[in-house]
């Protein structure tokens, strides 16, 4: 049973390992927008809505099984590695043969080399994927911290070289096949564990009995919300799919480092407490409130300071992103609410409720794209978060039974991080009146922003502030645990 040190540990571990990642990648991805053109990031979009589909059969929901299984042992994990080997060339051969229909689709010939290189991380995933289960399951993100730098530190340099080389394309295929290479080779570098010459159908098939669920489950939610990016590309242009992914890609970057920590820590800590209910609904009850007190302002402030921020770091030529970042930052500020929701399930092994939610949403999401597709890309972007909210209420449901815990009284415990959110982004926005250029306005909307967020949670003392402080004092006094 992990203790609460051992937890917030790793999670300030997985935090600092995402938050270097997107640190990193955020100025690569500055870089590499004055570089190219935003045709050549619709390109790779339209390419992604595929490899992003394959890619969620390389876990097959076994690494979340392997994570969820109280006795996993070298057998379930060798099984499950050479099993996740073999998927991983199958759908490789698939994506190959099918680069021309591809290509064909978009009416762009030039993709159809790039999708079979790119298809490549498809192999490398799964030769890492049991690797992160091990230090999920293990709970020894350290690990983690080390792979993912590494690897995000070389595939810059790659990037960057061969964009101001004028590969073009071929700059932003690179980077991703180096990432995902060099970070896997790291990983197995690092974690000890190594496959057996081990192998049970009957251990394969009591996994997969928990994880098939899992994977219809991400097979809904990955294939509607690549669909948005495919009808973009299709009946629109790789220019407006760009603008839409850019607007996406800017708060994701920062909800990305919160919410994988969350998602990463928070289910095999769960999962070892499954069998004391109370112990489940405090943990959920306490990752909501420090998720969406730590999003909510930095979703808030980026949003007030879009058009200034767009304007110099990516220049004038990435403008029309600005409505789609601001649309999603509000739909992304929950995103830690969903997570905490269905991990909570996920621990409790009912795969089956998760399952069962995720066709509820898309049913729901997909009236949606269907009422607005052939409106415009803004009205799809706004439908996005119509049912983001919608998607909150679906996922909280099961847990008014499962914890006694419904979305009225996780809404109690949000409520103080909006309204504080709230307050801070109109104080903040305030600043844009003033008339400075766009450098000295975005510096005190960021300044004016924390310095009234931290103090009118100290005046107030909000819990989570509280909290957040004792445990990054207590995290700074001892060395976390490996």
């Amino acid at each position: 049973m992990p203790s609460a040190r051992t937890v917030t540990s790793n999670f300030f571990w997985r935090f600092f390992e995402r938050c270097g990642a997107q640190i990193v990648a955020f100025f690569v991805s500055i870089v590499l927008a004055r570089l190219l053109d935003p045709s050549v990031y619709g390109e790779i979009a339209l390419i992604m809505v595929f490899i992003s589909i394959l890619q969620v059969f390389v876990d097959s929901g076994l690494g979340s099984a392997l994570i969820q299984k109280k006795n996993a042992d070298d057998t379930d994990f060798s099984s499950v590695f050479y099993f996740n080997i073999l998927v991983c060339v199958a759908l490789y051969m698939l994506l190959y043969v099918a680069a021309p229909l591809i290509a064909d689709f978009y009416h762009i010939p030039e993709l159809t080399p790039v999708v079979r290189v790119l298809g490549l991380t498809l192999i490398v995933s799964g030769i890492r994927n049991v690797q992160q289960a091990y230090v999920s399951r293990n709970l020894i993100f350290k690990k983690f911290f080390f792979a993912t730098i590494g690897g995000t530190l070389g595939s810059a340099v790659v990037g960057i070289a061969m964009a101001y080389k004028g590969f073009g394309v071929w700059s932003l295929v690179g980077q991703q096949l180096t990432n995902v290479t060099l970070g896997t080779l790291i990983l197995w570098l690092i974690v000890r564990w190594r496959p057996k010459f081990l192998f049970s159908f009957q251990r394969l098939k009591g996994l997969f009995n928990y994880g098939w669920k899992l994977l219809v489950s991400a097979l809904l939610d990955t294939g509607y919300n690549q669909l948005r990016q495919l009808i973009i590309g299709r009946i629109y242009t790789a220019k407006d799919l760009a603008f839409y992914n850019q607007g996406n890609h800017l708060p994701y970057i920062i909800v990305s480092n919160i919410n994988s920590s969350i998602d990463s820590v928070l289910l095999p800590a769960m999962s070892a407490e499954q069998d004391d209910k109370e112990r489940v609904r405090a943990m959920t009850r306490r990752a909501i409130s420090i998720s969406t007190y730590i999003m909510m302002p930095m979703m808030m402030g980026l949003a007030v300071c879009a058009e200034p921020l767009v304007r110099l770091v990516l220049t004038d030529k990435w403008l029309p992103c600005v409505p789609f970042l601001r649309i999603a930052c509000f739909s992304f500020a929950f995103w830690p609410v969903h997570t905490s929701n269905l991990n909570a399930i996920k621990a409790l092994g009912r795969s089956d409720l998760f399952l069962k939610l995720e066709i509820v949403k898309k049913i729901v999401g997909l009236v949606a794209i269907l009422t607005t597709m052939y409106i415009s890309v803004m009205a799809m972007a706004y439908s996005l978060l119509v049912t983001g909210i919608l998607c909150q209420v679906i996922n909280s449901w099961p847990n008014k039974k499962l914890l006694g815990y419904d979305y009225l009284a996780q809404l109690k415990d949000m409520l103080p991080q909006i309204l504080l959110s709230c307050v801070m982004g109109a104080i903040a926005y305030s600043v844009s009146f003033v008339g400075l250029n766009d450098v000295l306005t975005l510096i005190l909307q960021v300044i004016v922003g924390v310095v009234v967020y931290v103090a009118i949670s100290a005046v107030f003392k909000i819990e989570s502030f509280g909290y957040i402080f004792n445990m990054i004092r207590k995290v700074a006094k001892n060395k976390p645990q490996t």
